[in-house]
């Protein structure tokens, strides 16, 4: 397959390990349906995502960034998606300086309980995506 022929998923998830990965795991074995232009990506903690990776996301064609997390006081990490927290609020000025429209990145607790949650976030994700696209042409 040539690298031109593979296609960029409109929505790049990073999820934490320890619970929104397991949620999106969750809403996978239970089969309730969500969007299938998602690209999960699980690392550790958000605490660990660096905004160099959500700006790369971008910057190979993601239309959309989520960032899911364990719920505030639930981090296996103590306080990991707090700092996340306060990284993507930094990022989300940085996104709207470079011109990037206002709901491209975001952010969301999800726990490994919550695999509908899960679906309808992606679902929502994938919504404003689509309004953006339209309002473009």
């Amino acid at each position: 397959m040539k690298s031109e022929d593979k296609k960029t998923p409109s929505i790049i998830a990073f999820t934490c390990n320890w619970c929104s990965y397991a949620g999106a795991d969750l809403a996978g074995v239970s089969r309730i349906q969500y969007p299938a232009d998602v690209l999960l990506i699980r690392v550790m903690c958000t605490g660990s995502i660096s905004p160099h990776y959500i700006l790369k996301a971008f910057q190979k064609g993601a239309k959309a960034v989520l960032v899911a997390g364990c719920h505030p006081g639930e981090c296996h990490y103590n306080a990991g998606n707090l700092m996340a927290e306060k990284r993507m609020k930094v990022l989300k000025g940085v996104l709207g300086f470079i011109g990037l429209p206002d709901g491209a990145l975001h952010l969301e607790w999800i726990s490994a309980s919550e695999g509908i949650k899960f679906a309808e976030v992606i679902q929502k994700i994938s919504d404003k995506v689509k309004e953006i696209d339209a309002e473009k042409v």
